[in-house]
């Protein structure tokens, strides 16, 4: 069997534990490597970044004294470090909801016969940058809303305006996050930009594939933690043979999968495995755990593989 059919099936298969699990008492937990949203009702346990906000906030925070909330907010970062270890970005190419979401999307424009947008060296690096001040808003906001300093509508500032709020609610029957919420001034503003994000963020992924892993805080997060993951996608110069059909092949567009460096998990690479199926040198691109050979690239790639569809 493939990788992508492998793929494919655990991609169905943890959307619906994740989406529908604590329906039937599954609760992975509330520090998972990917958005799988807390906002669902009866989801079967919840992203990373959430829990992060409300430690900053109003753990460290406000609960500093008592160190009872430090031990739990640590031993949560913990789960998150070894869940990453284990299986690195796995967990966003083939875990996250969120992310076949946006593969579904994809589908449906290769079906309409709509040719993919790519985007110039430049607007890829000014997109990807906004992941990284996503962190610093993660960081630093959750301080100041405890302090007082800014509202406290604005409790769990990612949250609000994260796509996955108002989309995945959707498949388990909840609407009200697509209305805009007149509480007050604050909550009416929140509300339009979380529309206004998803709504871009929907458009912008059905012309390009995965349009909001470029600028996911959570991705970036995982890669810092490269280092200590286990699962590694491994790249043998010596066998390439300069085809570029990874490069071609990628959902994520990584642009150095076809030099000669070993290197091949950029902080953009997903892990989807697409370079790997449509390599045609056997054991140029390898997936390995621990060092344990996973999935190899193969001189027998298929022809379906040979051109970009």
């Amino acid at each position: 069997m493939s990788a992508q059919r492998i793929r494919q099936a655990v991609q169905y298969l943890s959307f619906v534990i994740l989406m529908y699990g604590g329906r039937v008492g599954i609760h992975l937990g509330s520090a998972l490597p990917c958005f799988a949203c807390p906002f669902v009702p009866g989801c079967g346990g919840f992203c990373y970044l959430m829990g992060l906000q409300g430690y900053i906030g109003f753990g460290l925070v406000a609960g500093a004294a008592a160190g009872k909330e430090v031990l739990v907010a640590l031993g949560w970062f913990l789960v998150f470090v070894v869940s990453v270890a284990l299986l690195g970005k796995v967990w966003c190419g083939w875990i996250c909801p969120f992310g076949l979401i946006q593969d579904w999307l994809s589908w449906l424009r290769k079906k309409l016969g709509v040719r993919e947008r790519y985007l110039s060296l430049g607007g890829k690096k000014a997109i990807g940058s906004i992941k990284h001040i996503f962190l610093i808003l993660i960081v630093t906001l959750p301080p100041l809303i405890t302090a007082k300093i800014l509202p406290p509508d604005l409790y769990l500032p990612f949250c609000n305006i994260c796509p996955g709020k108002l989309l995945l609610p959707l498949f388990a029957g909840e609407t009200k996050y697509l209305a805009l919420n007149l509480d007050n001034a604050v909550t009416l503003w929140v509300s339009v930009a979380l529309i206004a994000v998803t709504a871009s963020t929907l458009v912008a992924a059905f012309f390009k594939d995965r349009f909001f892993c470029l600028f996911c805080p959570l991705l970036a997060l995982i890669h810092f933690l490269r280092p200590l993951t286990a699962l590694r996608l491994v790249k043998e110069p010596t066998f390439c043979v300069g085809c570029g059909n990874c490069r071609r092949h990628c959902q994520m567009d990584v642009r150095v999968l076809d030099q000669n460096i070993s290197q091949a998990q950029t902080m953009e690479c997903v892990d989807c495995l697409r370079c790997l199926e449509a390599c045609p040198s056997s054991g140029a691109l390898s997936l390995k755990f621990l060092g344990f050979q996973l999935f190899s690239s193969s001189r027998w790639a298929t022809s379906a593989w040979r051109r970009k569809p």
